[in-house]
């Protein structure tokens, strides 16, 4: 029998345990990803991270590079030195950062949704007293009978005021929960 012949010696052979090449590039893309994602991280947050000194250095180099080029060539180098970190951490502040976003974005959702159906139905000012019981009745009426009498007047004559102390209110009754 030929050792072509054997179906146990192409698994011998060492092929199936290297990485190919597509894989690699692959691998070094995410990597070149993940730089990117590094650098748009705020400074304090950067600074928070436990990077080796060359990264650190690149990051702070290609923060100060203004040619795109340059940035180019610098982010493929952030690239290369991230193989040799440990990219854990900063993939988790990058994630955090992102969660943030997500989490403030959909508190802003959440108090436009409140600010319409308070406007809207009076049993709405009930529910959010209801939810949020540290709120002070007497200033959230007062907020929404205002904004309900500049809705009442022509789009030239609302101010828009009271929109948004009505808004401000129930952002910070959210925030304190």
């Amino acid at each position: 029998m030929r050792p072509t012949d054997d179906p146990d010696a192409a698994a011998d052979d060492g092929f199936d345990e290297r990485p190919s090449k597509t894989q690699r590039k692959k691998a070094s893309h995410e990597l070149q990803d993940l730089g990117e994602a590094l650098v748009g991280l705020p400074a304090d947050r950067i600074a928070a991270l436990p990077l080796a000194e060359s990264l650190r250095d690149a990051v702070a180099e290609y923060r100060r590079t203004r040619s795109h080029e340059g940035r180019r060539r610098q982010m493929q180098y952030i690239g290369k030195l991230m193989r040799g970190a440990d990219t854990a951490p900063i993939r988790q502040a990058v994630l955090d950062l992102q969660l943030g976003r997500a989490k403030d974005s959909l508190a802003l959702h959440e108090a436009e949704r409140w600010r319409a159906e308070l406007i809207a139905a009076d049993d709405a000012t009930t529910a959010f007293l209801l939810q949020h019981p540290a709120s002070d009745a007497q200033q959230l009426r007062t907020l929404v009978r205002n904004a309900r009498k500049d809705a009442a007047l022509v789009p030239e004559k609302r101010s828009g005021r009271a929109f948004r102390e009505l808004f401000q209110f129930i952002r910070e009754a959210r925030a304190d929960e």
